[in-house]
């Protein structure tokens, strides 16, 4: 049996107002190709399918244009809810899906039994168990930590979270003692690097959980939410796919690719590591307006989509002047096949008295998520994190019950 292991498609991701559904649908139709020649009996999404909790109707018709496509391929495909998921979205046709072979856990079930699905092999027979959990939410993990009190929330939740795989560790040793288990997760493990498109990590990232949180009863733990590749604590068994497109230009230099995993004979393999073709280059360039300008002038796009480009221009001295210049530049290239310039900044060493804070430089509000913005309001008004952690948490509650009025 042949298994690919993938996470963080986030459909309908715009950067800087630019759509990235031509690379994501690139990506879509080279993981059917990939899927096909590699003989992949597994499908494993480890959550943030789409990047809004309510996608447009062209995003979900990208989600299941390629679930369609995978009719009749006899494959079996289990995918879990991220962060940017919404549970009522992804469990909708559940029960559709499930009679076309694919198995979807939105979010933490009533019963956690519910997330073990067993993968038979093509005599009938049960040849692994994937421990299918989704990201889990605070209102997720009160119940699970409720026993024990902890002076802070994010202890709260770590506890919640080793919890919550302990269980379902003791039930696969139970239930399937002598069969390899995988573990799907959508969380954030200590020590990994991160970029500038994960957004909602745990409070500070102090609910980060460490490597020993999954039993070794899991033979694989196949992760999501962190859109670098990325082993956890040097065990080659416990890692994150990444994002198969850079979501960010922090991620331009990323190599981005899926794992696919071997099991035979009830043991896996270590996984190998399938490249995604670039498709789009995102570059920055750094420098003097005079120096940015001739960078860009020079430039030559070499891939298949238009190259998304940002501009980071330095300069000693304020000047309105400059400001004009750079603005009249970047309007010349407005229609530019091979590229486009999505944003330029410019930053003076001068600067000035009056300029708030409340973002690191740089960041602008049209660029941030809702929810980052009331962190940081939430931060400039001096709340504990004990504050913050119970304000973001009925916030999202909010956010909640607003999407699902949206969806009906």
């Amino acid at each position: 049996m042949r298994i690919l292991h993938t996470a963080d498609w986030h459909i309908g991701k715009v950067l800087h107002k630019h759509s990235l559904v031509e690379e994501q649908s690139l990506f879509l139709n080279w993981l059917l190709q990939i899927i096909k020649s590699e003989s992949i009996d597994l499908l494993m999404i480890s959550g943030d399918i789409f990047d809004l909790a309510n996608p447009s109707v062209k995003d979900r018709g990208v989600y299941y244009q390629f679930l369609k496509k995978l009719i009749g391929a006899d494959i079996k495909i289990i995918i879990t809810g991220g962060n940017h998921d919404s549970v009522g979205v992804l469990n909708g046709p559940r029960e559709i899906l499930d009679m076309l072979n694919v198995s979807v856990v939105g979010g933490a079930t009533t019963d956690i039994e519910e997330e073990l699905i067993e993968i038979k092999n093509k005599n009938g027979e049960i040849e692994l168990v994937v421990a299918a959990v989704p990201f889990l939410r605070d209102r997720d993990l009160r119940s699970l930590s409720s026993d024990k009190k902890f002076e802070k929330r994010e202890d709260a939740i770590s506890a919640g979270i080793r919890i919550h795989y302990a269980k379902l560790a003791e039930l696969c040793m139970d239930k399937y003692p002598d069969l390899p288990i995988i573990a799907m997760g959508h969380l954030y493990a200590r020590g990994v690097q991160i970029s500038d498109s994960e957004r909602e990590i745990h409070v500070g990232n102090a609910a980060a959980v460490t490597s020993d949180v999954f039993p070794e009863v899991f033979d694989y733990v196949a992760l999501g939410h962190i859109h670098k590749p990325q082993i956890i604590n040097k065990n080659k068994m416990i890692r994150y796919s990444g994002s198969p497109v850079a979501l960010s230009f922090s991620e331009k230099e990323d190599n981005k690719l899926v794992l696919i995993i071997d099991c035979n004979d009830g043991k896996l393999s270590e996984p190998e590591v399938h490249y995604v073709p670039r498709e789009r280059e995102l570059k920055k360039f750094s420098g003097t307006l005079k120096e940015v300008k001739q960078k860009v002038v020079e430039y030559e796009n070499k891939l298949n989509l238009a190259a998304f480009i940002e501009l980071d221009i330095k300069e000693k001295i304020r000047d309105v002047n400059i400001i004009s210049q750079a603005d009249e530049f970047v309007f010349q290239f407005i229609d530019n096949v091979d590229f486009r310039i999505l944003k330029h900044r410019i930053e003076f060493e001068q600067k000035d008295l009056n300029t708030a804070d409340l973002f690191k430089e740089g960041v602008e509000i049209e660029d941030l998520d809702i929810k980052e913005v009331f962190a940081k309001k939430m931060e400039a008004a001096a709340k504990s994190k004990e504050d913050m952690g119970m304000l973001m948490e009925v916030f999202q509650e909010l956010i909640d019950l607003h999407n699902e009025k949206e969806q009906g």
